[in-house]
């Protein structure tokens, strides 16, 4: 691990640089160092419904379309007061599509660890979120992320289709391996042919349904 000097006197920050002022930086692309949290959501909400809610005994989550919490990332100091009033947050689910450029993937992904550092020393219980997108993502993706914790996964969208079942169920793998969680937060399906085995291991696995799937069971898609 490595300690960065993030602050350049007399420039204008557009990279966010204070999020990581006092951070620890881990792996070869230097993500942000997310300690580790043992607390189980028990309810979760959206990012952008929790903009509107006054119950604040949830987790706010971002497993939903970039466009909704981009904001968050452009301004994170307007919704850290919000933030802080929730029982925690899981961090930011930024895209990693396996046609993005390898650079984009990393930056997406640091992005996440930067606003999960900088909303802990504010404070606020975060739960890490494991994304990863192609093959080269798998082991870095866990860099600066603590064992034997608590960590979330999003399963929504991602395991419909053969390819993106397969690229999902071989990172979780290589995640599972490296990280051995004590708790799995999923959000969306958690289906026995992936995840029979971790609980049999000893994972407690805690499915949240999408928005989508809690719709449809209304009636409302």
């Amino acid at each position: 691990m490595s300690l960065i000097n993030s602050l350049r006197s007399g420039c204008k920050d557009v990279f966010n640089a204070f999020l990581v002022r006092l951070a620890v930086y881990a792996g070869v692309f230097e993500f942000p160092v997310i300690q580790a949290t043992h607390i189980i959501p028990k309810r979760i909400i959206p990012f952008s419904r929790a903009l509107k809610t006054d119950s604040f005994d949830q987790w706010v989550h971002f497993y939903e379309d970039d466009y909704q919490f981009e904001k968050l990332w452009d301004n994170p100091k307007d919704y850290l007061e919000l933030l802080k009033k929730f029982n925690g947050v899981i961090l930011p689910d930024f895209s990693l599509y396996r046609d993005m450029p390898f650079v984009m993937q990393l930056w997406n992904i640091y992005r996440s660890r930067a606003i999960g550092h900088w909303l802990q020393v504010n404070g606020v219980t975060v739960i890490p979120n494991i994304r990863y997108g192609d093959k080269r993502t798998y082991k870095c993706c866990c860099d600066g992320i603590q064992t034997h914790c608590v960590i979330a996964v999003g399963s929504h969208g991602t395991i419909k289709n053969k390819l993106d079942r397969k690229i999902f169920v071989d990172g979780l793998e290589i995640v599972i391996k490296r990280l051995q969680p004590s708790v799995i937060v999923v959000y969306g399906a958690a289906p026995d042919d992936i995840f029979d085995k971790y609980r049999q291991q000893g994972i407690q696995i805690v499915v949240f349904d999408s928005e989508i799937s809690k719709a449809m069971r209304k009636g409302v898609v």
